[in-house]
């Protein structure tokens, strides 16, 4: 939960930037029932408070060329903060990992989705990169064979509020 009360207004704000982050302020304010200044007020503080992390542009992956999406399990060696950190480092580095995420309840310690052209560029990065990171024991790939859902909203409509 926020460190504030967000109400309805607020919302609805976050929903519509959620969809489109390319809303000016006048088109914004219209949509919700404000008039400009209270709404820019509004997403500046939703931006303050950290609730609003980044406005991004979503690209279609296919279109530029990266084909291939793999979701990538990792194992390693020892379980120490040490290890961990080092490869959150190394990983944070590659452009092809679009997330990478610590797991429980699997045989992996890391879940990785990467998006690469090929699979000869998929070679190329799992050998010449994550196979180079020390303390990587082991790796599972799985690849997309097309996507069923995807969006990046998230629910606002959440039975916590």
């Amino acid at each position: 939960m926020p460190d504030f009360e967000m109400d309805r207004i607020d919302l609805k704000i976050l929903d519509l930037l959620q969809r489109n982050a390319g809303l000016s302020n006048l088109e914004l304010a219209d949509r919700v029932g404000l008039t400009a200044t209270p709404c820019a007020r509004r997403v500046k503080r939703l931006e303050t408070a950290g609730v609003i992390v980044e406005r991004i542009t979503l690209l279609d992956q296919t279109k530029l060329g990266l084909a291939l999406t793999a979701h990538i399990g990792i194992t390693m060696d020892e379980h120490t903060p040490e290890r961990f950190a080092a490869f959150e480092e190394a990983v944070a580095q590659y452009p092809e990992v679009m997330e990478c995420c610590v797991v429980t309840g699997q045989s992996a310690d890391y879940l990785i989705k990467a998006v690469v052209a090929d699979m000869v560029h998929y070679e190329q990065f799992l050998l010449g990169n994550l196979t180079r990171i020390p303390g990587v024991s082991g790796v599972h790939s799985s690849f997309e064979l097309r996507k069923v859902v995807t969006h990046a909203a998230l629910p606002l409509n959440h039975s916590g509020r």
